[in-house]
């Protein structure tokens, strides 16, 4: 199979498919990114895939299995429909573990991923919390990000599926939350033009929105602090740990489940499926498939070069999504192409808690390493922000 050559016009990376476009990326004498170094020592420091690892893992779900004893829930899952989160429900019992599942709904998911959780959860009669913003509201803040005319589009999901798994710990004496990221699958978002926290979307929502945020779950500073050190709720990654591929559990999945795959990462959920294959290819020239990709080379999964095809392939684009985007958020032909043709903005231009969690780096430090914030929290969020190169 031929596969277009990787470019000459700019430097790669000569082990992964990072270009020097990304964010505070540098290249070592042998051509190789930053990006994978810091994969490499965290391979070391979690030792994923190895004996060291496993028994890291083995010992936390002893752990949880211990704490949880007498109680309804030993931890508590978030689902999306998607492969990572079903995955870990699997795992979850697999361990012996008894997961609440949890589910923040957007109103934005699309049927597959609804069917996909209860194919999964029904197997194993999962009880299933589940948080629903009001429909309209969800919608303003939406459409608030997108007159912001800001990349990160979808992040008041991100953040409040977080708040939402928090709020179930505390409601039912839970001290554990599983979550299915894996930073050798997906890697870790270097911190450029993506950012996002509570007080940025309340402040983009506060200066775009018409609305007030009265179903939506804020994650505000005090609360993020509130949850990590007084609760002091702990975010296990599974994944960091083990030799996991999305290819083997969608395997798994559909064989054992009846699980179906809805094209694509992150396409599960209809505003995602537009931010990722429309918003953010179309108005800032960044594809997030270079993630997933770049890992997949990095791992030798794939070839740099399979790779690089595939990045440099159009996006999948469900059909439909942009008119479906622009009637459900009520926006005119007109409005919708002149956001989409303005110059883009980025979180630097609204208030923020960045500047207090770099004051705080030495806290959440300690908080990651005790697993009471995700590492990759740590690494990205409490470090000074590089200025983003413009796409080529």
């Amino acid at each position: 199979m031929h596969y277009k050559p990787l470019p000459t016009n700019y430097r790669v990376c000569s082990r992964c498919i990072y270009d020097e476009r990304v964010a505070a990326i540098r290249f070592d004498d042998q051509g190789v990114c930053n990006y994978c170094h810091q994969v490499d020592s965290l391979v070391d420091e979690f030792g994923t895939g190895v004996e060291k690892g496993r028994r890291k893992l083995e010992s936390t779900f002893e752990e949880i299995r211990r704490n949880g004893h007498g109680k309804p829930y030993d931890c508590v899952i978030g689902v999306s429909g998607g492969t990572d989160s079903s995955y870990m429900i699997h795992l979850a019992y697999e361990h012996g573990l008894r997961p609440l599942a949890v589910h923040y709904d957007n109103t934005w998911n699309s049927a597959i991923a609804t069917q996909n959780i209860f194919r999964v959860l029904d197997r194993h009669k999962t009880d299933l919390a589940t948080w629903v913003i009001n429909n309209k509201e969800a919608d303003d803040i939406f459409r608030s990000f997108f007159f912001a005319g800001v990349p990160e589009f979808d992040a008041a999901t991100d953040l409040a599926l977080a708040e939402t798994l928090y709020r179930a710990c505390n409601r039912h004496s839970i001290k554990y939350i599983l979550d299915g990221h894996s930073f050798t699958t997906e890697g870790i978002t270097p911190l450029g033009s993506n950012y996002f926290d509570g007080k940025y979307i309340s402040s983009i929502h506060r200066m775009y929105g018409g609305m007030d945020m009265e179903t939506y779950p804020l994650m505000t500073f005090s609360r993020f602090i509130w949850w990590s050190s007084i609760a002091r709720i702990k975010r296990v990654r599974p994944f960091w740990y083990l030799s996991y591929s999305k290819e083997g559990a969608r395997e798994l999945l559909e064989r054992e489940y009846g699980w179906e795959y809805y094209g694509g990462h992150h396409l599960e959920n209809r505003i995602t499926s537009f931010a990722h294959s429309v918003y953010l290819p179309q108005k800032f020239g960044v594809d997030f498939r270079n993630n997933t990709l770049a890992a997949l080379a990095r791992n030798g999964k794939l070839s740099r070069e399979e790779a690089w095809a595939r990045y440099v392939a159009p996006p999948h684009v469900e059909d439909d999504i942009v008119s479906y985007f622009k009637k459900r958020l009520d926006l005119t032909d007109r409005q919708y192409e002149e956001v989409m043709a303005a110059p883009p903005r980025n979180w630097r231009a609204f208030p923020t808690y960045k500047r207090r969690f770099e004051r705080l780096r030495p806290l959440f430090y300690m908080l990651a390493k005790a697993e009471l914030v995700p590492m990759s929290f740590y690494l990205k969020y409490c470090f000074p922000a590089p200025e983003q190169k413009p796409a080529a």
